[in-house]
């Protein structure tokens, strides 16, 4: 006679792991839109700009949001010269910024002021800012700062971006609507 022996045995094992701290990162960031028309009211191109937020910028957002009390933003917007091709660094400021110039080939007689719609999922918007050109020229791009003077070297630089596609052509009587979207 033949006998089978079986042993059974169950065996489970369980895990838990958690996570051990909690991290969190914001960082601001933002693009242009532009749209030229001609004097006629024709789409001529449209392009949207990544920019850099740059450090002074930063800085700004955070002592105005953290330690401000009856802080009231006054933007406006400005263009960048497209005679060279732009370079941006973190550390440029309005009152150095040696790899680009701003272009006033518009008719403004100051630099645009910036309105904001309400912020929605971690953006905000501006509305148009409208630009009237008044010469030939050639722009590469956009920026953001505290101050309406043109060509003033004051005030808090945000941001400044070029277009992708390299520096465009507008001429006199074309109308250069830019928007901003900040994201965080």
């Amino acid at each position: 006679m033949h006998s089978e022996r079986v042993n059974s045995k169950d065996e489970s094992s369980v895990s838990i792991s958690r996570q051990t701290s909690m991290q969190e990162s914001i960082g601001a960031t933002g693009f242009y839109e532009v749209t030229c028309f001609d004097q006629d009211g024709n789409i001529k191109w449209a392009e949207s700009i990544p920019n850099l937020v740059v450090t002074v910028g930063k800085t700004n957002l955070l002592d105005n949001q953290f330690a401000g009390s009856a802080y009231t933003a006054a933007w406006f917007m400005g263009l960048v010269d497209g005679a060279s091709t732009p370079t941006y660094s973190a550390g440029d400021t309005m009152a150095s910024h040696a790899g680009w110039t701003e272009s006033v080939a518009y008719s403004n007689a100051t630099r645009p002021s910036v309105s904001w719609n309400a912020a929605s999922a971690g953006s905000k918007a501006s509305t148009a800012t409208a630009f009237t050109i008044n010469a030939t020229a050639t722009i590469a791009g956009c920026f953001l700062n505290t101050v309406s003077t043109k060509s003033g070297t004051t005030g808090t630089l945000y941001s400044a971006g070029s277009f992708t596609a390299g520096n465009r052509a507008v001429q006199s009587g074309d109308t250069l609507n830019v928007t901003y979207t900040a994201s965080v």
